[in-house]
C-alpha cells in the first residue's frame, strides 16, 4: 500500500493552525476593544470555523494542472478490483 507523504499528513494540523492563528487574532482584537471576555470566546469560535470552512473549501477547490495530475496517477499504482 501507498503511505500519504509527510506534506499530505501535515496538511490537515496546517489548516488548524492557521484557523487557530486567525481566530485568535480576532478573538483578542474583540476582546481589547470590548473587554468582555464571553464575547471574546463566541468571536473567537466563530471566527476559528469559518476560517476552517473556508480555507478547506479552497483546498478543495484547486484543480492540479497536468503535470501535478501526471504525478498523482503514477503514485497510485495498480488498484484493486471490485466485486
Amino acid at each position: 500500500m501507498n503511505q500519504p507523504s509527510r506534506r499530505d499528513r501535515l496538511k490537515p494540523v496546517e489548516l488548524l493552525v492557521l484557523s487557530g492563528i486567525l481566530a485568535l487574532f480576532v478573538g483578542l482584537v474583540v476582546l481589547l476593544s470590548t473587554r468582555e471576555i464571553i464575547l471574546a470566546l463566541i468571536f473567537f469560535g466563530v471566527a476559528f470555523i469559518v476560517s476552517l470552512v473556508v480555507m478547506a473549501m479552497f483546498s478543495l477547490s484547486i484543480k492540479p494542472n497536468d503535470i501535478e495530475q501526471h504525478e498523482i496517477d503514477d503514485d497510485e499504482g495498480p488498484r484493486p478490483s471490485g466485486h
